[in-house]
């Protein structure tokens, strides 16, 4: 019996998420515990597996797309199982409809099936010749645009090959193809839109005559136009030859992007979805090496890039005096972040406190501690460790605010802001007061690996009691923060500065570093705030005190 699988809720905070990848395809057989996709969530790019066994009947959300929890995301059950009523049923199709079909509209629906079986059937396929129709990439496609054409007409496909590049009403997606044989007939050149189960392309056997079925082709009980001169070139493919090459020379530069590099001034051929891809991730196409035809840059090399540690960024080439802009569709993770924020900005009654806090000793102390073998901490480290054991005697600080109720928190989880392409995620150092610097340096160094890789684990990112923001590292003296709800406050930490300080009376040469404590003024009273930032300056100013 088929099972429906939905999109997945993977974190708390989860209302929506995008399909990424799927690892399997419609008809692949799935085995449980096998990764059937990678869910984009709020928070972090995570593998979904399966918790049943059979083929892959229906994929209802395709790469890139973006669908609410539970709503119907694939089909699994066994092979040649007929899942249609399931599909029809989803959440996804009775979305569209405004009101449940009528008797007579179903006898209308079926009798129009059946005119277009018939009228299909009337031109009948010679043997090892396949029919390609405009496929529904997305759930709410209705027609699909064909940007790039990656085969032309007299070229040999094989299964799996990228036929063309479609443009649907949410991305543009390459195509590929379930059979082998020969590019018999193209039904659409590159720009051109047409309805879903529209012709497409044709495949089959190397000089197949294929120009009936190209002709008598309909949709729905309606012929599909098809202009003759394409139907005499797909009939006879050695005699169009000619006249099919130059067509193609003068579409492929109207679709494949040129790129005028800072270096050189070469022309770059990139696919429009990879030049999505690569503005969407800051890439520098004059960087990626292109693996497709002619050196043509297309998805895999934009998924594959890693750039070079030396290599320089260069910016978009805009002429003097030329408007320019670029559109960036928001991630799950932007979207969220926008919304947490502002809920947390304006709920939560904000103020903030400044401090400048003298750094020598930390510096002396930790080039002391990390003169031991196999061992380098960091100031951020010594911040966490500091807060964590601040915290543990200001228990008001580490409390968090909820509607009906205010939550004392005995125990001390430090989350620690983490700077990823697509924003910002906040993994969680728990318990910190207990764990040592070395202990909790290698915890930040290893999610801020992951972050970045986008591994992170909702479990690493949730339970937070307090959080720590560092942009110290990018030169950043002084900043305020945004607190993470539900926690009451969130500690800003800026850059050591070297300067002039007075001590003993005497100006002599020193070194100092900002923080600013954003509170809850619900949860955390002023003098409150003072205080822990008392605690905190004894501990970061005599580092060799959070030893005892």
């Amino acid at each position: 019996m088929a099972e429906v699988i939905n999109m997945p809720r993977l974190s708390d905070t989860m209302e929506e998420g995008t399909v990424a990848t799927w690892l399997k395809k419609v008809g692949d057989k799935v085995e449980e515990g096998d990764i059937l996709a990678e869910i984009e969530t709020d928070k972090a790019t995570m593998e979904f597996e399966s918790f049943h066994e059979g083929t892959l009947l229906y994929i209802g959300v395709q790469e890139g797309e973006t669908t609410k929890v539970d709503e119907l995301l694939a089909i699994i059950g066994e092979e040649g199982e007929d899942v249609s009523d399931l599909v029809n049923g989803s959440p996804v199709e009775t979305k569209k409809e405004a009101s449940p079909e009528t008797s007579e509209e179903k006898e209308e629906k079926a009798e129009s099936n059946s005119k277009e079986e018939t009228s299909n059937e009337t031109a009948e396929l010679p043997d090892g010749v396949t029919v390609v129709t405009m496929p529904r990439l997305s759930d709410t496609m209705e027609e699909g645009t064909v940007a790039t054409w990656l085969k032309k007409v007299g070229d040999a496909v094989e299964e799996g090959d990228i036929l063309a590049e479609i443009e649907t009403d949410k991305a543009t997606m390459e195509f590929e193809s379930f059979q082998s044989g020969t590019l018999l007939f193209i039904g659409l050149e590159e720009g051109q839109s047409a309805k879903v189960d529209s012709l497409l392309a044709i495949i089959g056997p190397e000089g197949t005559d294929v120009s009936d079925v190209a002709k008598n082709f309909k949709v729905g009980g309606a012929s599909q136009k098809v202009d003759e001169p394409k139907a005499e070139k797909a009939a006879t493919p050695k005699a169009e030859a000619p006249k099919e090459a130059p067509k193609q020379e003068v579409a492929k530069p109207q679709v494949q992007e040129t790129v005028a590099t800072a270096s050189s001034g070469e022309r770059i051929f990139v696919s429009p979805l990879a030049k999505k891809m690569a503005e969407e991730k800051n890439i520098n196409l004059s960087q990626v090496k292109g693996s497709g035809e002619n050196g043509r840059i297309i998805r895999r090399d934009i998924e594959n890039y890693t750039p070079a540690a030396s290599a320089a960024s260069v910016g978009k080439f805009v002429p003097a005096g030329q408007e320019d802009f670029d559109e960036v569709a928001n991630s799950q993770m932007r979207k969220t972040i926008a919304k947490r924020l502002a809920e947390s900005k304006f709920t939560a009654p904000h103020y903030y406190l400044n401090v400048e806090f003298d750094m020598d000793n930390a510096i002396a102390f930790r080039e002391q501690y990390n003169s031991l073998p196999d061992i380098k901490i960091s100031f951020n480290d010594i911040v966490v460790k500091a807060c964590a054991l601040a915290l543990k005697q200001h228990p008001q600080v580490n409390s968090q605010w909820f509607a009906d109720k205010m939550r004392m928190n005995n125990h001390v989880h430090v989350g620690v802001a983490v700077a990823v392409p697509d924003g910002l995620v906040v993994p969680v150092v728990k318990f910190a007061n207990e764990m040592s610097l070395p202990q909790i340096g290698a915890a930040v160094k290893d999610f801020a690996v992951k972050a970045r890789n986008k591994k992170l684990t909702p479990q690493e990112m949730e339970g937070s009691t307090f959080t720590v923001s560092n942009l110290g590292m990018f030169g950043i003296e002084s900043f305020t923060s945004i607190i993470n709800q539900p926690n009451s406050a969130i500690l800003s930490v800026g850059a050591i500065v070297q300067k002039p300080v007075v001590k003993n009376g005497q100006v002599v040469p020193g070194n100092t570093m900002k923080l600013c404590l954003a509170c809850d003024h619900r949860t955390v009273d002023g003098a409150t705030g003072a205080q822990f930032l008392q605690t905190l300056k004894g501990y970061i100013e005599n580092p060799v005190t959070m030893l005892v």
